[in-house]
């Protein structure tokens, strides 16, 4: 299906593995220069075209009539008993989508938000003073990294705080299901088809419906202002949501409030330790924390791609998309697009303009939890700024085994005494 590309081609690997040690940035070069739709022939299940260059990613998430969403946002085929029991917002167009994201969207909204930073606040400071202030040698992703978005996102949905470092956990397993260190359970195992009607094929997301539906309970006779509370009474049309509806909503929320903020500021610490410069000239300039804050999200791109399906056949650089087709949007790779970022493997905190991908950027999927994460991040960064000269990294981090989350498993630093 693609024109002969010599060794290169056969080169290309974008299995989980290859995410391991590092991003395989120079595949997805390459592919940008020679093969910006190619079909990369999967090794688990059905191959898919890769989609790598920035404005080839804007079309396809611009336009869902011919780039659907509701077979599945991510490289697994579902069947139709799936479909109906694991579908969440991610994986809906219109107009399911619409009125799913209406739901929630209120407690997303940038005035909603900015009425969270008086409480954030101190939650970070809380976090600094039992970290980066001590000093010392510790964990910066669980022990720093990790509480702020999942105590951010619990207060929303209405989640007691003392249960959020199982809701961490319980994360890591669903967004860590191809690293052997972080679930036993392999998505491509058989032994995981007994788990087939649950997200990512876990027995994980079980145990956060089942704990869903006891938060669920107790908001129906002791209703309050929180997120929980608005799904528990939220109607779609003339009639409540279903079981599924709520599991994968709940669902949705707990994993994504957390995961891609706590692993954007796992990334921002590891690149200010490898562009000391760029963490001094933060320092020296605090306004620049905007600027930062962009340039983090786009280095870091917590999640690698997304997926859709063809609706119907269509052509893009010359290639032949099927109706049926799955299309992967590689936004690490967009991120990287040379042609519109100028030296985009060089951490920056000035870049600017920055329209990075990382939050989709376009389309009706555009990330709902947006400014909240750009929030969260800019507090830290502000936070952070007394202590970005004055760590190092305790060891090369090791990264999750996977080829749909950009994260690691932990964050060693050292931190020196701050003049």
């Amino acid at each position: 299906m693609n024109p002969a590309l010599s060794a290169s081609e056969r080169a290309v690997n974008l299995e989980d593995e290859a995410f391991a040690e590092r991003l395989p940035l120079e595949t997805f070069a390459f592919l940008r220069r020679h093969a910006p739709v190619y079909w990369y022939e999967w090794s688990h299940r059905r191959g898919f075209w890769c989609i790598t260059r920035y404005h080839d990613i804007v079309a396809v998430l611009r336009d869902h009539e011919p780039f659907s969403s509701a077979s599945g946002a991510n490289l697994e085929d579902w069947d139709r008993a799936q479909a109906l029991c694991r579908r969440s917002m991610l994986e809906t167009d219109p107009p399911r989508h619409t009125e799913l994201r209406k739901l929630v969207s209120a407690a997303f909204s940038p005035r909603a938000v900015s009425s969270y930073e008086s409480w954030i606040r101190p939650l970070v400071q809380q976090l600094i003073e039992e970290t980066f202030a001590r000093g010392g040698t510790f964990d910066a992703l669980h022990a720093f990294a990790a509480p702020l978005p999942i105590r951010v996102i619990a207060r929303l949905l209405g989640v007691p705080e003392a249960d959020t470092p199982w809701l961490v956990e319980v994360s890591d397993r669903l967004m860590g299901n191809t690293d052997p260190d972080l679930s036993p359970i392999s998505p491509y195992d058989p032994s995981s088809e007994r788990w087939h009607l649950y997200p990512f094929r876990h027995e994980a997301a079980l145990e956060l419906f089942e704990y869903g539906h006891w938060l669920a309970e107790q908001r129906r006779s002791d209703p309050r202002d929180d997120l929980v509370t608005r799904l528990v009474f939220a109607r779609l049309g003339d009639r409540p949501l279903t079981t599924a509806e709520f599991d994968n909503m709940f669902l949705l929320l707990v994993v994504a409030g957390n995961e891609t903020t706590r692993q954007a500021l796992a990334h921002a610490l590891v690149a200010f330790a490898a562009f000391p410069d760029e963490a001094a000239r933060l320092q020296q300039h605090p306004a620049l924390l905007p600027t930062a804050v962009e340039e983090v999200l786009r280095w870091a791109t917590p999640v690698l791609h997304f997926r859709r399906t063809a609706r119907q056949d269509t052509e893009l650089h010359g290639q032949r998309i099927a109706a049926g087709d799955r299309v992967v949007v590689w936004f690490i790779s967009g991120n990287r697009d040379e042609t519109v970022f100028p030296e985009p493997d060089r951490f920056l905190v000035d870049r600017s303009p920055n329209d990075h991908l990382t939050f989709g950027r376009t389309g009706i999927h555009f990330c709902l939890g947006t400014h909240l994460a750009k929030m969260e991040l800019r507090i830290a960064l502000e936070a952070l700024l007394p202590y970005l000269t004055a760590y190092e990294l305790a060891e090369s981090p090791p990264r999750i085994r996977s080829n749909f989350t950009n994260g690691y498993k932990r964050l060693m630093v050292t931190v020196r005494p701050v003049q």
